[in-house]
């Protein structure tokens, strides 16, 4: 298939949902680089909670009502588990447990690949056109400061129920990653980048954060690639997750112009809902252009339709 490559940066249900609509516009040309900042292990095995959210909604099975999971999955596994004592609050549907245990098994295998091949070949197996890319082959777990200390990811996101004040943010090991040859290809290649209506702080910015990223981001600019970034802020709060709570809390304005101005450096178009079109013109004031439309994607026809305008923008 010809014409024009994507990248998109992507992590949680929002980038998901908008990867899903760029999908359905270029197949193949689309890649979606991931936060794995959210990567934990659970049972002993290696659970990739946005990798696998954008996996499914670009196969179409992800679930209607969450965004997240496999439609119609079970829990027998999960429910025998805390049956004999295991912890059980990082629930695993039967489906989803099987992308785990194959995907630990090859990277434990003696002729494993890295992880971002045994990635692409899970992918493959799905029938997906675009590839799924890990921001980086080496982990960077994200954790938070709360008042209790310092708390791994998905014990404040999953387990806390992102009940805690975040007081601060850090990257585990992230000096020591670097982003994997496929990434850097995408970005060799990529007329546009689109940074989705994902968590600026805990789902782009791990992305962002990985050693050499933001050079390959600003190598493809110099070469003319354009770049857009959709709020996932919207009337100030965040459709989902504690975004709109995590900006307030480290020092930031939970608004679309707060999300704005993370990404002024970076963004040549900024996509606003229509709740905050009055927010244009500051917008404008940080050297962005802006497209005012409906952002919340409710069904394929809307992501597909969001896309399509991010897509136009940037021609």
């Amino acid at each position: 298939m010809g014409g024009p490559k994507v990248v998109a940066l992507a992590g949680g249900v929002g980038g998901a949902k908008l990867a899903h609509g760029l999908a359905a516009h270029l197949g193949e040309r689309l890649s979606v680089v991931v936060n794995t900042g959210d990567d934990c292990e659970r049972h002993g095995l290696l659970v990739m909670p946005d990798h696998d959210t954008v996996l499914y909604n670009l196969a179409g099975i992800e679930q209607a009502g969450l965004g997240w999971g496999i439609e119609g999955d079970t829990y027998a596994a999960m429910d025998q588990l805390a049956a004999y004592g295991e912890e059980a609050w990082f629930r695993l549907g039967d489906r989803d447990l099987a992308l785990h245990v194959a995907r630990s098994a090859r990277l434990r295998a003696d002729d494993g690949g890295r992880l971002t091949e045994v990635c692409l070949g899970l992918q493959r197996a799905l029938g997906l056109a675009p590839r799924i890319l890990p921001m980086s082959d080496a982990p960077v777990p994200t954790q938070v400061r709360t008042a209790e200390g310092w708390l791994d990811f998905q014990e404040y996101f999953v387990h806390q129920r992102q009940t805690p004040d975040v007081l601060e943010l850090r990257f585990a090991g992230v000096a020591d990653a670097s982003p994997t040859p496929e990434v850097a290809a995408a970005f060799g290649e990529a007329s546009a980048i689109v940074l989705c209506p994902s968590n600026p702080l805990v789902s782009i910015g791990p992305i962002l954060a990985v050693p050499g990223m933001r050079s390959l981001l600003a190598a493809a600019i110099a070469r003319g690639a354009r770049v857009a970034a959709v709020s996932p802020i919207i009337g100030g709060r965040a459709l989902k997750g504690p975004a709109d709570r995590m900006l307030a809390a480290l020092g930031h304005e939970s608004s679309a112009l707060g999300v704005a101005r993370l990404y002024a450096d970076l963004v040549d178009v900024f996509v606003l809902d229509n709740v905050d079109a009055d927010a244009a013109p500051a917008v404008e004031a940080l050297g962005m252009r802006t497209l005012v439309t409906d952002t919340v994607m409710t069904d394929d026809a809307s992501r597909a339709r969001l896309a399509s305008e991010v897509l136009a923008a940037l021609r």
